[in-house]
């Protein structure tokens, strides 16, 4: 008799515990991913109802009914320095998804002379630099897709990426004492050495501030991605490549990628920007990873950007070849030799290969945000 008396009490009681823990889960909104052996702290940490909120809160522009088998050039056209390889079809449907991607549906007139489409210059005669910034843009994204799949993978990049609608895209940075360790890193060389030996040696010449410069790089590129250590560090040695989770190095290359496109498409633009869109010290408009990734590990939550948009697959012709005014490519530099007594923290090298004959990105099935987690 006693004993069916507790039953009911063992039992509510039960049921308010798992009530209560399963509460949890929506009281600090976090939801977690095993990334290694349990026991390691190889989990990273993810916003559950943020992370939710915002994958339903994205939005993907409309994209503009294929152009068909329609021959490419010769182009109608006067001054078309850039996507003279494709057919008219081709260009137009272009042209009007990068007016959406930047300045607004139907915005011609963010980039051209409208009274004269051929123009590089206004009707006061003064350059129209977004045009001519486009212009190395539109370079820049065919190299990206070209030469940086080790990267951006079949996914691609789109002027839409970044931009998002407008006209400056988020994470642009400047020469800053604040941005020190963006400068070095992502449009300079190098990353921080470390020593092989414990005594205290002068084979080491890396600072307190290097150091600094490494943990700031790190804490800035997890929260351009909205992820923690472990999501491309293995806790129990976070020097090791063999031990480090495959995202390290797509990060690696991410890295590499962004010193090509600081140093080789958007510093060289200095001369080209009015002075109201330069930093304070003269210099262009640089990007990071939060440029593209805006807070999430995949931009756009993995969306196929390029796979419509054969134009910007990339073409041999157009790899960092500059047009007419804008000066060439930064000569990458030699290295730096390194001292007895350290090494350099390196990863695999990448180096990107001659672009073969444009194909097609293949696409992959959409995943749930869940499944992306």
């Amino acid at each position: 008799m006693k004993r069916s008396f507790l039953m009911p009490l063992r039992n509510t009681a039960l049921l308010v515990a798992t009530l209560a823990l399963g509460a949890c889960r929506f009281i600090d909104n976090r939801e977690t991913s095993q990334r290694g052996y349990r026991g390691t702290g190889m989990q990273v940490v993810y916003p559950y109802k943020a992370t939710a909120h915002a994958f339903q809160a994205t939005r993907l522009p409309s994209v503009p009914p294929p152009a068909g088998e329609s021959p490419p050039g010769p182009l109608p056209w006067k001054n078309v320095q850039v996507l003279n390889d494709v057919s008219v079809a081709e260009f137009n449907r272009t042209m009007i998804s990068m007016a959406e991607w930047v300045a607004g549906p139907g915005n011609c007139q963010y980039c051209h002379n409208v009274a004269n489409f051929a123009s590089d210059t206004a009707n006061n005669g003064k350059p129209l630099y977004t045009k001519l910034v486009a212009r190395r843009m539109l370079q820049m994204t065919r190299n990206i897709n070209g030469n940086w799949q080790a990267h951006v993978a079949n996914t691609g990049v789109t002027c839409y990426t970044c931009h998002r609608g407008k006209p400056l895209p988020n994470g642009l940075w400047f020469y800053s004492s604040e941005t020190q360790y963006l400068r070095h890193y992502l449009d300079s060389t190098g990353a921080r050495v470390v020593s092989h030996q414990i005594s205290p040696s002068n084979a080491n010449r890396s600072s307190v501030k290097q150091t600094e410069w490494t943990y700031a790089l790190m804490i800035s590129q997890a929260r351009s991605l909205g992820v923690n250590c472990t999501y491309c560090h293995n806790t129990r040695q976070f020097a090791s490549w063999e031990q480090a989770p495959p995202q390290r190095v797509k990060a690696y290359d991410g890295i590499q990628m962004l010193r090509d496109v600081n140093r080789n498409y958007l510093a060289p633009l200095q001369p080209v920007f009015p002075a109201v869109r330069l930093g304070a010290k003269g210099d262009a408009p640089k990007a990071q990873c939060l440029t593209c990734h805006n807070g999430v590990y995949k931009p756009l939550y993995g969306a196929q950007m390029v796979k419509n948009y054969p134009a910007l697959w990339g073409r041999d012709a157009w790899a960092g070849v500059p047009f007419p005014g804008i000066h060439g490519p930064a000569k990458p530099d030699s290295g730096k030799k390194v001292a007895s007594g350290q090494t350099t923290v390196t990863g695999p090298v990448t180096v990107p290969t001659p672009m073969a004959k444009a194909t097609a990105p293949v696409a992959k099935p959409t995943r749930s945000v869940q499944e992306h987690q």
